[in-house]
């Protein structure tokens, strides 16, 4: 069981190296890397069945998760090239795509696996391919920087976010308790409330769902009304669900999972937007560091809740968490006021 919980460690850790991957796509054009990437990793996750060994498996995780990490560095600074004035947009589309793929790509995974076994399920990698020819397609010769190569570095990209960086990494760490805790442990929490595990496994369905749908509304709506005006509406808002969530009854439960997924997954992309608002022309290093540090505030919320859970019990553990995602809303006011920020 030790070895294979650390596959996902070997797949997570090239993500450490993100802010690495963000200076040099303000210096070197990377564009063809975050292109080919769908396809690398699709082909490294697609021979996972036929390694030989579990040292090969390894190498294979971490190849995959390279090319994971590059695609979601590269493609935020694309995304947001192209948007142009309507950045939450852009990080709506952006943000949607990912959670559909997250709600839809298990399902794929199991019903191959299911068709073909583990070892025969590599001609899964042509859908990954087929991605990345889209992408060469529309995307070619689209550069990753910014026109003119910003000087400075990390050094510079730290000072240009001196008025966002703490409260950005503040409301970055109060949404992780609040999407960790509900992905890492949700279903967990319904089987051991007394619920049965088809109901656990379709709250998980029903909160991945309406995440899509809050990723999309939420940055497109930020373009209008301001991104402060959106966190203040949001933050409190899902914070007080997940308290709903625990001590309502049990008829309350799928709305309240609709409105919570709504509420919580909006806030991503508002974000990101504010980070692309700040940055200057330091996008892809900008990008890198708030990539490193939503990783690890996720993999760092959910050992923390995980112990809090063994200690105090899942129901505890959820209100606790519940009430640390409000810990994030003075973060709101800190935030420095613009077109984009509305009245926050």
């Amino acid at each position: 069981m030790v070895l294979a919980g650390s596959l996902t460690l070997f797949y997570r850790l090239p993500s450490v190296l993100n802010p690495l991957f963000g200076i040099l796509s303000d210096r070197v054009n990377l564009s063809l890397l975050a292109i080919g990437a769908p396809a690398f990793t699709a082909v490294g996750m697609s021979l996972l069945g036929i390694a030989p060994n579990y040292a090969v498996l390894c190498l294979i995780l971490s190849t995959a998760g390279t090319s994971a990490a590059i695609f979601h560095v590269l493609g935020p600074v694309m995304v947001a090239r192209i948007s142009t004035r309507n950045l939450g947009r852009g990080m709506s589309f952006w943000m949607t795509g990912g959670e559909l793929a997250r709600t839809v790509g298990p399902l794929v995974a199991v019903w191959v696996v299911s068709m073909w076994e583990l070892e025969g399920s590599y001609p899964i990698m042509v859908v990954g391919i087929l991605a990345s020819i889209l992408l060469c397609m529309n995307l070619k010769g689209m550069v990753s920087a910014a026109g003119e190569r910003p000087e400075g570095g990390f050094r510079e990209t730290w000072r240009t976010l001196r008025h966002v960086r703490v409260p950005l990494t503040g409301l970055m760490i109060s949404r992780s308790f609040l999407t960790a805790t509900l992905i890492a442990f949700l279903p967990t929490y319904m089987v051991t409330s007394g619920k049965s595990l088809w109901l656990g496994g379709a709250s998980l369905a029903v909160l991945q769902l309406s995440g899509a749908v809050g990723t999309f509304v939420g940055g497109t709506v930020s373009d209008r009304v301001g991104r402060g005006t959106v966190l203040l509406g949001t933050l409190p808002t899902s914070s007080f669900l997940m308290l709903a969530l625990v001590y309502a009854p049990d008829w309350m439960l799928f709305p309240i999972l609709f409105f919570l997924g709504c509420g919580v997954f909006a806030l991503m992309p508002v974000n990101m937007a504010i980070l692309h608002d700040h940055c200057g022309e330091h996008r892809g290093t900008a990008n890198g560091l708030f990539m490193a540090v939503h990783f690890l505030s996720i993999a760092a919320v959910t050992i923390f809740v995980g112990w809090l859970a063994d200690l105090l019990g899942l129901r505890m553990a959820f209100t606790l968490s519940a009430l640390l995602g409000l810990v994030g809303v003075p973060m709101i006011f800190c935030l420095p006021k613009s077109r984009q920020m509305g009245e926050a």
